[in-house]
């Protein structure tokens, strides 16, 4: 479901789309979704093992303006069921101000994220 694309519109209220492949060393088009206005960055994947991570690193104008590092870890736990490890590590020396600005909106956004993907693996 994490690297299904083309399905994340009719799931996922946050990432809206991605355009690209869910593979190493390749670059994504993704568009966010944060009320009524829509952004797009273009990340580099950094992980993609299919079952057990994803990860992508985007950065704003240039590395080591405004970095953020996102992951998807999945851990089986037995009986079915698994544990996703959700992670977004910021950094760059524009990090301490832009998070001031946008951080509580980035973290409600990745909580009704994990909340549609939750309901969307379990339908």
């Amino acid at each position: 479901v994490l690297t299904d694309f083309e399905a994340y519109p009719q799931w996922n209220p946050f990432v809206v789309r991605i355009e690209g492949k869910p593979i190493k060393g390749t670059r994504l088009k993704n568009t966010l979704q944060n009320g009524d206005k829509q952004f797009q960055f273009k990340p580099i994947v950094t992980a993609a093992e299919p079952g057990k991570s994803f990860a992508w690193l985007g950065s704003v104008l240039v590395k080591g303006i405004f970095d953020g590092h996102h992951s998807f870890e999945l851990e089986e736990v037995g009986n079915g069921q698994v544990k996703l490890i959700h992670s977004e590590k910021f950094s760059g020396i524009l990090s301490g101000f832009l998070l001031k600005k946008i951080g509580a909106d980035t973290k409600q956004n990745f909580v009704k994220f994990n909340e549609a993907l939750k309901n969307r693996v379990e339908s």
